[in-house]
């Protein structure tokens, strides 16, 4: 304790008083040399004959009266998991100031600061000024597209392992990446890059991907829009080359977009390519198309921030990345499987049922 650097210095102090005693040094000199008062030191010396190393830590105290009740306090955390327009308060959500202002306003308290709200929702880790998106899974076969694509991923189809000459490619689109030329200055010493908030318009264009699941290889092409036309020049750059013009079975995941939608998108791939099997995601799905986590990727590492002067710096660089993500890459670490599918299931379905049990005990309130 008298030496440990992660020792608080007020224990420091005491324990090097009890060194100092333990050398049958007296009070007077132990005080001249620490700097500490005759009575310190001497309170110090009885505390650790009486009690040991227990002895040197601060005794409780009662402190000050509390200032609120717990009844106060739960009240304001009430408060705070109502919605404010429930409370008929014109806002969108809580703050701590609002909610002290609020608690003011019903009684709850004369006068409440901000800081003691805040203190009272970290208890309970609450947070009413965050807000998260969400989706109820509500697409009819939820489970069965989902757990199809699940299979895949873990090379199986219709309850049969899948072969060596079969493969599974996940594609989708990226839209909209526009050539924007933004004055940069490089990173310097502390200072981040900078990147000027002007910027002169070059155009738009839509970059096409399609990712070899187990493979971690990438085919990808630029088009001026999206739409069933571009969509297969990509179909058809991937399945006239090899090993995919002769496989068994090529399945191709790809999400509900106007590109490959229903039936008819699966019809005219197979139609085109006999040897290709297109597999639909589940409505609000696409979190289950690997190929977005390559999107991330170019998203992260091309496109932003965006300093193109023009499109064909957009293809340049894209075909470039391209070529530099296929020499290095790795099939991701895909770790979501049909139990965890069941398992999320079931916690929505809990969800469900509280909501609307939630709802029918308001409605009849």
């Amino acid at each position: 304790m008298a030496y440990g650097h992660k020792t608080e210095h007020r224990l420091r102090v005491r324990a090097q008083v009890v060194l100092h005693a333990a050398r049958a040094r007296s009070n007077a000199r132990i005080a001249r040399e620490t700097g500490l008062h005759l009575d310190t030191v001497r309170r110090w010396r009885g505390r650790f004959a009486q009690a040991g190393l227990p002895g040197l830590k601060d005794r409780q105290r009662c402190g000050r009266p509390a200032s609120f009740t717990p009844l106060q306090a739960a009240e304001v955390k009430a408060l705070a998991c109502r919605m404010p327009a429930e409370t008929g308060v014109p806002i969108s959500r809580w703050s701590c100031p609002e909610l002290a202002r609020e608690a003011a306003q019903r009684g709850i308290a004369t006068f409440m600061s901000a800081s003691t709200v805040r203190r009272w929702l970290a208890e309970d880790a609450l947070k009413p000024w965050h807000h998260r998106s969400w989706i109820f899974l509500t697409g009819p076969g939820f489970r069965l597209k989902a757990a199809r694509v699940l299979d895949l991923y873990a090379r199986t189809w219709q309850g049969e392992q899948m072969g060596d000459d079969e493969y599974v490619i996940s594609a989708d689109e990226k839209t909209s990446i526009q050539a924007r030329c933004h004055p940069t200055l490089a990173p310097g010493k502390a200072r981040a890059m900078r990147v000027n908030h002007t910027y002169g318009r070059g155009g738009a264009l839509a970059y096409l991907a399609a990712y070899d699941v187990h493979h971690a290889r990438v085919f990808g092409c630029t088009e001026p829009r999206t739409g069933i036309v571009p969509f297969m020049h990509l179909v058809t750059q991937v399945m006239s080359q090899e090993p995919y013009a002769s496989a068994k079975r090529v399945f191709w995941i790809v999400d509900n977009g106007s590109s490959h939608r229903g039936q008819k998108a699966a019809d005219r791939l197979a139609a085109a390519f006999p040897n290709a099997v297109m597999v639909h995601t589940p409505v609000h799905a696409s979190w289950l198309n690997q190929v977005e986590i390559y999107f991330s990727v170019v998203q992260r590492k091309v496109v932003s921030p965006n300093d193109f002067t023009n499109l064909t710096e957009v293809r340049d660089r894209l075909q470039t990345f391209e070529d530099r993500y296929n020499a290095a890459a790795q099939p991701f670490q895909w770790k979501f499987t049909t139990s965890d599918l069941d398992d999320l299931l079931a916690r929505l379905d809990r969800h469900t049922a509280d909501h609307h049990e939630e709802s029918s005990a308001e409605a009849a309130t």
